[in-house]
This record gives C-alpha cells, structure tokens and sequence, in this order.
C-alpha cells in the first residue's frame, strides 16, 4: 500500500471518527453554554409565519464552542432538580443487583455447561439458549404475570429478579470458558480438587477479561432500559433516569444537555477504565462455539 492510499485511509477513519463523536460532543459542549445561548441556538423548526415573503424558514444554528463557559445548567439539574439525583440512584439501585447477581449465577452455570462432563450436555445448553434468542416482548407478559403472583408489582424486584437470571451472561461466560483448557481441570482433579475449588481458584482468576467484558455490556444494556421500567414501575419516584430524560426535555433543553452529560458519564467512565479487558474478553469469547 503506497503513501497516498495510507493517507487517504487516515483521513477516512479520522472523519469517520469525527462523525461518531458528534452525538457525544454535542451534549457536552452545549450543557456549557447558558440557557439564553442555548435558546438562541435551538429554536422552532419548520415554517414560521413572516411580514415580508409570508413565511421563512428556521435552522438550528449547531455551535459546538459555547461563547462563554458557563456551568448554569449542571447547578440547575443538581441544586434544584432533587428528581434527577433520585431517579439516578433508583438507576444505581436497579443496575448495580441486575449486574453482579448475573454475573455469579452466569459464572456457576458456564462452569456447569463448559467444564462438567455429562450427557445431554450440549442439548440442554441449546434449549436453555432459547430463552436469550426469544425477543423481550415474548417474555413480557409471563413476568408480568409471576411478578403480580409474588406480590411484586410496582416494585424493583420485579425487574431485577428476572435481570439476574438472564441467559446472556450463561452465553457469553461458557464461551469464554471453552477458551480455557480443559487440562487444567483434570489436573485438579487428578490432584484431589473439588470443583467448588477449581471453579474459585483455577476458572475464575482466568475469567477476568471475561467478567469485565460481560459487566460492560450489561451495564450499558440494563442502565438504559426503559420497556421494564415503564411496565413493571407505575411510581415515577421509583422509576430510573432512562425514562426521565424524555420529559427533563420539555422542561428546560439546556437542562437536558446537562441531564444527558451525567448520564452517559458512568457509562464512558466504565468502558475507558476496563477498555483493555472489554477487548480481550470480546474476543476470547468468540474462540470457540
């Protein structure tokens, strides 16, 4: 490949990249700017009515430098929005049990299914993956119905009960898993190790790109969730963040800009901190079938 097909391609990306950051960017760059600024920038779209031509058209004047920095809009959502801080721990509350109860129920039965020899093995892993392959709406009904038999109606239970035993994590762990040589389990035992013993000292150590990779993805899938809120939550005090920032919308848009910045930082925060082991859990995972 000569020079110019080297540089061509770098700007491809480079643009490229540029384009995806922009619904990233956007949010933070306008969260400081003021509200009189932000107004000035979004307004009606469409046709307006016009002395002169009798109509014109408005545009979105898209700044992506605010005039003069101003953090106006992080002390409104914090200072005098108290909704905001509670759906955010309603969010913490919901995501922190959905994802560390999956992740262990997901570990146990990857060891159960990739590492335990026994018939029908294969078999039942196929008919236990039909529960990941079926789409949420298929299932929502069913949990409906058992959440109101154990009394669990307009309560975090019954999102986070269902969240634990999902078959993503079961999937994704018994892939990862399949990578690790089955030797190391049959020293074990050929050493006198039970499994108990193996699966905390021997798998679980070598699961940890894995677990990271696992805990990423169900973070990002369970903190934006917004059909099991909307269902199973009739409270809106007990409802997560996901849902609210359609409605901090109507109310105020640079609000929002600031509302959206807070929410989509653990999220940024999570995936810088664990990047390398999201990338080599990612692809360990995909060894083998």
């Amino acid at each position: 490949m000569n020079v110019f097909h080297k540089t061509a391609r770098s700007l491809f990306l480079m643009a490229t990249a540029l384009i995806m950051m922009l619904p990233l960017v956007i949010p933070v760059t306008n969260s400081l700017m003021s509200e009189k600024e932000i107004a000035s920038n979004y307004g009606y779209i469409g046709k307006m009515p016009d002395a002169g031509s009798g109509a014109k058209d408005l545009f979105v004047n898209l700044k992506l430098i605010p005039d003069w920095v101003s953090f106006e809009q992080y002390g409104r959502i914090l200072l005098e929005t108290p909704i905001f801080l509670n759906m955010f721990w309603n969010s913490v509350l919901l995501v922190v049990p959905i994802i560390a109860g999956q992740a262990v129920v997901g570990a146990l039965a990857a060891y159960a299914f990739a590492m335990l020899r026994y018939r029908g093995r294969e078999a039942l892993f196929m008919v236990y993956l039909m529960a990941m392959l079926m789409p949420f709406q298929v299932t929502l009904v069913p949990n409906y119905i058992i959440a109101d038999i154990l009394g669990l109606g307009n309560n975090a239970g019954a999102i986070i009960f269902p969240g634990i035993f999902s078959a993503f994590a079961v999937f994704m762990l018994r892939q990862f898993m399949l990578s690790v040589p089955y030797a190391y389990v049959e020293a074990a035992i050929m050493d006198g190790a039970s499994h108990p013993f193996i699966f905390s000292r021997i798998i679980v150590p070598l699961l940890k790109p894995g677990i990271a990779a696992l805990v990423i993805l169900l973070f990002v899938d369970y903190w934006n969730m917004v059909e099991q809120p909307l269902i199973f939550l009739d409270d809106a005090f007990k409802q997560p963040l996901s849902l609210y920032l359609s409605r901090i919308q109507q109310e105020a848009i640079g609000v929002g800009f600031a509302a959206s910045v807070m929410y989509m930082s653990p999220i940024v925060l999570l995936f810088l901190y664990a990047e390398s082991y999201f990338v080599q859990g990612v692809q360990l995972s995909g060894i083998k079938g």
